[in-house]
């Protein structure tokens, strides 16, 4: 059994105040299959660049075999799949390689392309097949569903379970995770939690953890409030007492005689009021010690606008006309108050579809009817565009700034972010950035291009309660069976 031992880990990135770990002790076993969960910003990508030896932090790292990250940089995607996935392997291995493949649903004819010529979830699984291949290093893999469709992600979910091995697995697509991991890190704000189990086991013991600490809270507040209350009431009761030890009573009448019994009323008076301030002191700090890791998902704000007509948008046999598509014509129609989810597999034409609703020359046949003055507001699939300061690019996208930023801040987003470059965040901060922008802006019809593609968790919860309270006219793509399970109103098949 192989150990990965953490001990008082401290990192931080050149020019942050703040570091990503500070202290953090973990003890992993290598032969978990064990999912890695937390906001974007927390520190899961930056984990396993300290475990693969990217970077250098401060603490020890101790490691019984080697760990390799997944997905690992194709230098030159023009050369032929097999010389690619072979790089660095000895060629008598290329027979598991073929193994590997097959289970991932790659055929052999795929390794003598180039790799650059195979879709993105070709290339997911191909780099997934060939990074199973060193038994002897302890692999780690980095959200692999991003590329991946629906059938894709069922399939490497199964193929992950269904491995005699152990590894250490980033997603956020909840079904993905709880359908090959049997054990939880969650990065959470005052640190980790390790558990065994799935994700939904994890995360419905958190949320009963979160409720009772909710509730212990709210009796907390309330017994504060009593106790404050009672040793001001205590205090003022002993004030009277010892003025009138002194002589003196509140009418100004002297009471000599009186002073050994109001001492002795004086000193229980104070000591009351010093036990009842003790017990307040208790449940304060006890009251500081909850929620500390509730993960703050403040509900988010959209201001739709009513389309004039009531159907926004028709397609009447409609086929994308792009070389290698199929040529299966589709109908559909987008009502006000729709939120349709276009399906199908990678390269089917669901971004080209979005593409030719927002205008652009995309070569198709059939005809596709829209709304005359039909406001859009679009999230494009790609975010690793973003560039320079944050506000320049807002003021260019013409919503308002201070609600922009109040949107990335309940997404989760520090406030150190808004002053560097945007080429400098994580994918799920840069995707969080489109976001925030549609959600700025008021318009007719949402257009949205697989936005969950590494958004964390929670933010991804805090979007569907705003779309289920809103319920924005919305046109999407979305391999998250989840979320397309609790937004679309309706499911179109490329």
């Amino acid at each position: 059994m192989s150990k990965i031992a953490i001990q008082k880990l401290y990192f931080t990135y050149d020019g942050d105040h703040t570091p990503v770990f500070e202290g953090l002790n973990l003890q992993l076993d290598t032969n978990w299959k064990l999912g890695l969960v937390g906001r974007n910003g927390r520190g899961k990508t930056t984990l396993l660049r300290l475990l693969a030896g990217e970077l250098e932090g401060r603490g020890t790292i101790s490691l019984t075999q080697p760990c390799l990250r997944w997905p690992r940089p194709v230098v030159d995607p023009s050369r032929r799949a097999l010389d690619v996935l072979l790089e660095g392997v000895p060629p008598e291995e290329e027979w598991r390689l073929s193994r590997e493949l097959s289970r991932l649903g790659l055929s052999e004819e795929a390794l003598d392309r180039p790799f650059s010529t195979l879709s993105g979830g070709e290339q997911t699984r191909a780099l997934l097949a060939a990074l199973f291949l060193d038994e002897g290093a302890y692999p780690m893999i980095d959200e692999p569903t991003n590329h991946l469709d629906g059938p894709g992600r069922v399939l490497v979910s199964e193929y992950l379970r269904g491995l005699d091995r152990g590894f250490l697995l980033v997603s956020h697509d909840r079904a993905f995770l709880d359908g090959c991991v049997d054990h939880i890190l969650a990065l959470n704000p005052t640190g980790p939690e390790l558990v065994r189990g799935t994700f939904s086991s994890w995360f419905r013991d958190k949320e009963d953890r979160d409720r009772g600490e909710a509730a212990r809270n709210e009796k907390l507040k309330g017994e504060i409030r009593r106790l404050e209350q009672a040793a001001a009431d205590r205090k003022q009761k002993a004030d009277a007492v010892e003025r009138a030890k002194t002589g003196i009573s509140q009418n100004g009448i002297v009471k000599h005689g009186l002073r050994p019994y109001l001492g002795e009323k004086s000193r229980k008076g104070q000591q009351q009021r010093k036990n009842i301030e003790r017990r307040a002191d208790r449940a304060i700090q006890e009251k500081s010690a909850l929620l500390k890791d509730v993960e703050r998902a403040d509900s988010l704000k959209l201001t739709p606008l009513t389309c004039h007509s009531l159907r926004l948008l028709e397609g009447k046999e409609l086929t994308i006309s792009y070389p290698g598509m199929g040529d299966r014509p589709i109908d559909f129609t987008l009502n006000r108050g729709d939120r349709l989810c276009l399906d199908g597999g990678n390269g089917s034409g669901k971004s080209s579809i979005l593409r030719l609703v927002l205008g652009e020359e995309v070569p198709h046949r059939g005809t596709l009817w829209k709304a005359s003055g039909l406001v859009i507001s679009c999230v494009p699939q790609r975010a690793d565009h973003l560039r320079g300061p944050l506000l320049d690019w807002a003021e260019g996208q013409g919503v308002d700034r201070t609600q922009f930023l109040t949107v990335l801040r309940k997404l989760d987003f520090s406030r150190a972010l808004f002053e560097r470059d945007m080429a400098e965040y994580s994918a799920g901060q840069q995707k969080k950035v489109l976001i925030a922008a549609s959600l700025c802006q008021s318009a007719h019809l949402y257009l949205w291009d697989e936005p969950l593609n590494y958004i964390d968790l929670f933010s991804r919860m805090q979007i569907e309660a705003l779309l289920l309270q809103y319920r924005p006219t919305l046109l999407f793509v979305e391999h998250d069976r989840v979320f397309r399970e609790k937004i679309a109103t309706a499911v179109v098949e490329l």
